[in-house]
Parts: structure tokens; C-alpha cells; sequence
């Protein structure tokens, strides 16, 4: 079963233009996102997508795998669909380009499902949230799910809302378990094929998170927990903070 990940990268985000450029222990980060992935123990090919010919020319550079995209997409699942679509293959990987030391075994779970279970098309990882700061932060991603792992919600909120507190400060982390969702996804091609051709939803276009659309869509997404989280490189501060480490 072949099986191709793919990191989307463009250049011109709205925080930090440039991000895939940008050196990280001395590497561009889209070069540091793509020799882990290439780690993986299940990856067949990594691609790199992007619109940006800096960005290609510096993948060409360092020995990578990469392709043109069309500038028009609303999101980087869409510049997946348009690498895809033409390339013979099963399962596809929606590799973050802004996670510079992601684990290629975090690659590797959250495959792992769709290679033993044909009946759901999507699966994605989740890790436990330990820090108040982070359930209260809205760029934090939050899932809940079911007693199977199939998810439920995806919320910026903090989800499920614990009526025994009042406020943050008060909240157990170690009584309630609230988990963080990691933006890492495994498709069906397929599948992804079908999700590429959906309206943005309802819900999605209120919080901005495009899994919703899967799951308003009626398909179902496996959850993998982890116990390793991905740090993304979002803000200047960020950067300054991951290159200190």
C-alpha cells in the first residue's frame, strides 16, 4: 500500500511571512519539516506543495521532492488534493510545514489506523493537555471523543466545559482530562478526493478548523493519543524561543 506525505508550505503568512525560509538551528524550517518526515518508517515519497518559487527553488536546493501549486487555495488540504489527485497511491499525510522537529512517530500513528481498519477514512492525533494556559489558549486546537477515540467536536473553546469551576484558575487538569489536538492527518485518498470537493460548513466557518467539515460531512476521524507533542513555529516568538532551545 503506498503511502505519500505531504507538506503544504506558502510563503506569505499573515504572522510570520517567509516562515518556511526562516532558519531554525541554522535550516530552513520547510528543510528540518521535510528530513523528518522522511523518517517515517511507513512513508513511501514526501512532496513538498507550495505556490511560491522561493520556497521551491530552496527544496530543489537541498535535495528535496517538490511541486508548483496554484495560488488560488483557501487552505493547505486543498494544495494536498491538488498534488494528489494525479500520483497513485492510497493513504495521504497532511504534514504541517511549521513543525520543525515533529516526530516522525507521530507520522507513523496516526497511519497506523487506517492500516488496520477499513471502515473510517480519516484519523489524526491528540495529546493531553497539562497547562491551564494552553486549554485557554484559542490557538490551541481541543478535541473530545468517544469511548472508540472517533471525535466528536474540535473546538478554539475550552471543551467539555466543567460546570464545577467557576473559572481557570480553579480548574484540575489531573481530575479532568482535556486533550489538545495535534494537526497532523491521515486520508483515504479517496476520501480526500471527496472532502476537497465540500463547501466550507457551517460549523468550520465559525471556528475556522476545517476538520469540521469532515465531521459535518458524517465521516467519522480516529483519534491516536500521544504522548509526544509537536511544537508549530507561529510568531516571531516562537522562533526565537525554539532556536533557544
Amino acid at each position: 500500500m503506498k503511502i505519500v506525505g505531504i507538506i503544504p508550505a506558502r510563503y506569505s503568512s499573515s504572522r510570520l511571512p517567509g516562515k518556511p525560509l526562516l532558519l531554525v538551528r541554522g535550516k530552513p524550517m520547510i528543510q528540518r519539516v521535510y528530513e523528518q518526515s522522511k523518517k517515517s518508517k511507513l512513508v513511501n515519497d514526501v512532496i513538498v506543495a507550495t505556490d511560491d518559487n522561493r520556497i521551491y527553488d530552496c527544496v530543489k536546493n537541498f535535495g528535496g521532492e517538490v511541486v508548483m501549486t496554484s495560488v488560488k487555495h483557501r487552505s493547505g488540504t486543498d494544495r494536498v488534493y491538488e498534488v494528489i489527485k494525479n500520483i497513485k497511491c492510497e493513504i495521504v499525510v497532511n504534514i504541517q510545514g511549521d513543525e520543525p522537529f515533529i516526530d516522525p512517530a507521530n507520522i507513523d500513528k496516526a497511519v497506523n489506523p487506517l492500516l488496520k481498519d477499513r471502515s473510517f477514512n480519516v484519523s489524526t492525533l491528540a495529546v493531553k493537555i497539562n497547562e491551564v494556559r494552553d486549554l485557554m489558549d484559542e490557538n490551541k486546537v481541543k478535541v473530545v471523543f468517544d469511548k472508540n477515540y472517533f471525535a466528536l467536536y474540535f473546538s478554539r473553546s475550552c471543551i467539555p466545559y466543567d460546570l464545577n469551576y467557576n473559572n481557570s484558575k480553579t480548574l484540575d487538569l489531573k481530575k479532568n482530562n482535556y486533550y489538545k489536538h495535534v494537526g497532523l492527518y491521515a486520508y483515504r485518498k479517496n476520501y480526500l478526493l471527496r472532502f476537497s470537493n465540500l463547501k466550507v460548513s457551517y460549523l468550520e466557518n465559525i471556528e475556522k478548523l476545517e476538520q469540521l467539515r469532515i465531521l459535518e460531512d458524517g465521516e467519522k476521524i480516529k483519534v491516536v493519543i500521544t504522548k509526544k507533542d509537536s511544537f508549530s513555529i507561529d510568531t516571531k516568538s516562537d522562533l526565537e524561543l525554539i532556536n533557544k532551545l
